[in-house]
């Protein structure tokens, strides 16, 4: 508990999340299926809806959510492969303000409804989603609802938190910043200085009419450009380290590859104004549990490497390089350690049983489901042979893929001093010792060690090594909690400290 309890103070530090009543709780805390209708006045709906597709419009409606009806709202469809299927079930954004200011439901303008195109149970993504939120992994929040247009039963959705302003000053208390999206090639590798050069790989979802994409180009750049021995201290300056360990912890963990960790996109980059750095932020993960599989057998994705890199490794940057660095490996270790805990078949298996008695009258009543209601009983405890999707070469049932998983994720952790016992420190971390001395910082721990102090905000203010026992002189920092990391062979070791 010590070593959880201590990250848990970092990602705090480092977030600068903030918790209260917020927008959306009432709607996506409620332990129900919800009802969405839509109402469209127009004759031939179905076909205009399918040509504003391509234009990226929205159409009018009238959207009741569970009763409450707001007109003259925006409907439109959405999605990639999601959309492109053959099914008759297609993805929806609803925008509630597109023709009336400021129409919401609990506060929320904006929601996303998904058709569960690959996914027999309906349940990867609110799975994913809730373990998400649930673990301080910064990611929207995830609902279910049955759709009716104009009366009709059109099928069981997740519905899905919309990341836009309202989100960001839920989450991080600020909204005035560049909002990036990493889409459709956000694959973070430099360009060049000439932010024109960006527009084709990201979208800018905030301060558009300003459209100044410099600070994502400096980040491109020192991420790309930094000599490797100063990459930590420089890059620390513009991205929230605790934030990207999380998302590439949990991506890898669900092995939800249709994102920046397999196809390098599907996610949002936004700047924080309050630290001035980058957070990242978790989107679309509809393909959790190896649903998004890139060639690689299925065998393959339950033991995938908590290091994987699609090749060429140079068009992913921030795993590439973050991997090389002993460091930089470590602390991602120490924060998948953490996050892997509760990944198991006694904590997740009477979730998945609950959710699956929540939503099986409307799966089973799904006139478009895309899987057979045997199916969906199924894949919640075994595995479907392959062919059952579009380029599948199997779909993991969800408790087997968690057994195996959390097994070979476990074993693989392990020679950084992971186990399944997160109270059971690595011996060799429990003697290491800290604390202040006047205008220094005295760190004790027998053998050869480094070590990095970050601030209260969660910035890098000093790093160095040694053996033993070292001083390190404090950089004149404004006195508060401070925390230590203190990194060994067997691994990472994070320390609170008040300074004086």
């Amino acid at each position: 508990m010590i070593m959880r309890k201590l990250l848990f103070l970092i990602l705090l530090l480092q977030t600068a999340t903030i918790s209260a009543q917020d927008p959306g709780d009432q709607f996506f805390g409620a332990w129900t299926v919800h009802e969405i209708r839509f109402t469209f006045s127009q004759p031939g709906f179905w076909d205009s809806l399918t040509q504003n597709y391509t234009l990226d419009q929205y159409m009018r409606a009238t959207v009741a959510i569970d009763g409450q009806i707001y007109p003259q709202s925006g409907v439109k469809y959405k999605g990639n492969s999601s959309y492109n299927n053959q099914g008759a079930k297609k993805p929806f954004r609803i925008d509630l303000a597109e023709y009336v200011e400021d129409q919401a439901h609990d506060g929320l303008k904006k929601l996303v409804l998904n058709n569960g195109f690959k996914d027999p149970t309906m349940l990867r993504e609110k799975l994913m989603l809730d373990y998400l939120n649930d673990h301080g992994v910064m990611a929207p929040r995830c609902s279910f609802a049955r759709l009716y247009v104009n009366d009709q039963y059109r099928g069981l959705y997740t519905v899905v938190e919309d990341v836009n302003k309202t989100f960001l000053n839920d989450r991080f208390g600020n909204k005035d910043g560049n909002l990036f999206k990493g889409d459709p090639r956000g694959t973070l590798n430099w360009k060049g200085p000439d932010q024109m050069l960006y527009y084709t790989d990201y979208e800018l979802k905030t301060n558009e009419t300003e459209n100044n994409w410099s600070d994502l180009v400096e980040l491109l750049d020192k991420l790309n450009n930094t000599p490797a021995s100063q990459l930590e201290t420089v890059l620390s300056g513009f991205m929230n380290f605790q934030s990207w360990y999380k998302y590439w912890a949990a991506h890898n963990l669900f092995v939800n590859l249709d994102s920046y960790v397999g196809s390098g996109h599907n996610y949002f980059l936004y700047h924080n104004t309050d630290t001035d750095r980058f957070e990242w932020i978790t989107w679309d993960v509809n393909e959790a549990f190896g649903n998004f599989q890139m060639g690689i057998p299925l065998a393959s994705l339950k033991v995938l490497p908590v290091g994987h890199i699609p090749m060429p490794a140079q068009q992913r940057p921030i795993l590439n390089r973050f991997w090389q660095d002993p460091m930089l490996r470590a602390a991602y270790a120490a924060v998948y350690c953490d996050l892997v805990q509760d990944f198991s078949n006694q904590k997740l298996n009477s979730r998945i049983d609950s959710l699956a008695d929540l939503v099986r009258t409307a799966v089973y009543d799904d006139p478009f489901k895309f899987y057979s209601s045997a199916q969906f009983e199924q894949n919640i405890n075994q595995d479907l042979p392959g062919g059952g999707g579009p380029g599948l070469s199997g779909i993991a049932g969800l408790k087997p893929f968690i057994t195996a998983r959390r097994a070979s994720v476990l074993q693989q952790l392990a020679a950084y001093g992971c186990s399944a016992t997160p109270t059971a420190e690595p011996a060799s971390l429990t003697p290491a010792v800290v604390w202040q001395n006047g205008d220094y910082i005295n760190l004790e721990h027998p053998g050869a060690f480094q070590y990095r102090i970050f601030s209260a905000d969660g910035r890098l203010i000093g790093n160095g090594s040694g053996e033993d026992r070292i001083s390190h002189l404090l950089p004149g920092t404004v006195p508060g909690l401070m925390v230590v990391q203190v990194i060994t062979r067997s691994g990472l070791r994070s320390i609170g400290l008040t300074i004086n």
